[in-house]
Parts: C-alpha cells; sequence; structure tokens
C-alpha cells in the first residue's frame, strides 16, 4: 500500500471519534475489518497482547459482546449517561505492515463524564488500515495509555 492523502486519513480518523463521542458503537464496530482488533496495553512497552494483561485485547467478537452489553437497558451504563470527547492530533503515517496495511500514529486525548465524575485519558493511538470500497477499515488499533500501569477506572467506553 502506498502513502494515502493525510486528509482521507485525518477524516476517517476523526468519523471514528465521532462515533465514540455519541456513543455509536454499532457505527463504530463496522469501522473494523472482520478479523480486526483493539488493544490496550496494561504496561508501557508491552510486547504483545497474548502473553501480557492488558486492558483490553478485543476481536471482534468481543466488542459486539462489549456492545451489546453497553445498550442493554439493565446495564449499568444505562443508569447514568457517558459523554466523551476525544481529540485526536498530530496524526502521521508510519510505513506498512508486512501485509500491507497503512499504519498511522497519532496522539489522543480523551475526556469522559460518567455518573458525575470527569475523567482524562491520553496516549498515542497506532492504527492498521487497509484500504476498501469506501475507504480505510481498521485491521488495529492499539490504545497506548500515557499511564498504562495506573490504577484505572472501569472504563465504560473504548477510547
Amino acid at each position: 500500500m502506498n502513502q494515502a492523502p493525510l486528509e482521507s486519513i485525518e477524516a476517517f480518523l476523526y468519523r471514528e471519534a465521532s462515533y465514540l463521542d455519541q456513543p455509536d458503537l454499532e457505527s463504530w464496530i463496522q469501522l473494523f475489518t472482520d478479523d480486526g482488533t483493539y488493544w490496550m496495553p496494561a504496561m508501557q512497552d508491552q510486547p504483545d497482547p497474548l502473553n501480557h494483561i492488558s486492558h483490553f485485547y478485543d476481536d471482534r467478537v468481543l466488542m459486539e459482546i462489549r456492545k451489546r452489553n453497553f445498550i442493554h437497558p439493565r446495564a449499568a451504563s444505562q443508569e447514568a449517561s457517558v459523554r466523551c470527547s476525544h481529540l485526536i492530533a498530530n496524526i502521521r503515517q508510519a510505513g506498512t505492515t508486512k501485509d500491507g496495511e497503512l499504519i498511522v500514529h497519532s496522539n489522543f486525548h480523551v475526556v469522559m463524564w460518567y455518573r458525575e465524575e470527569q475523567r482524562v485519558y491520553a496516549g498515542t493511538y497506532q492504527h492498521h488500515l487497509q484500504t476498501s470500497d469506501s475507504g480505510f477499515l481498521i485491521k488495529h488499533k492499539k490504545v497506548q495509555l500515557i499511564n498504562p500501569e495506573a490504577a484505572q477506572k472501569s472504563i465504560i467506553i473504548y477510547l
């Protein structure tokens, strides 16, 4: 895969952030390939998600389960609204994977309001993007918090 126009990558990442802000998990999950993964390591420089504990390491099946649990009428998430603001900056291309997916790095800040408490998360994203007829699809998303080893309260929504 060759370099893609930065504007199209930015537009895609902003759309993803918008789905998470709403939260519209159905539309967000559709941004992933069928074999796509979402990984949030629990330590800095964690070598892999399989041999170490992670905050998240979800495939599409687990994303669907989390989505269903999030929107279920009796879920705790329904007792109080979740309000989010995802800010993405410093978006840059970092080459391609051995399978030809575009590697995109960016920085993020997420502010979340839930149960009368504001939480702030910050870190870096790494997206592996495949091209599709409609633009891009996420093959892999890694969310590296700046403080992954810190105790985290329940993260009610994907970051």
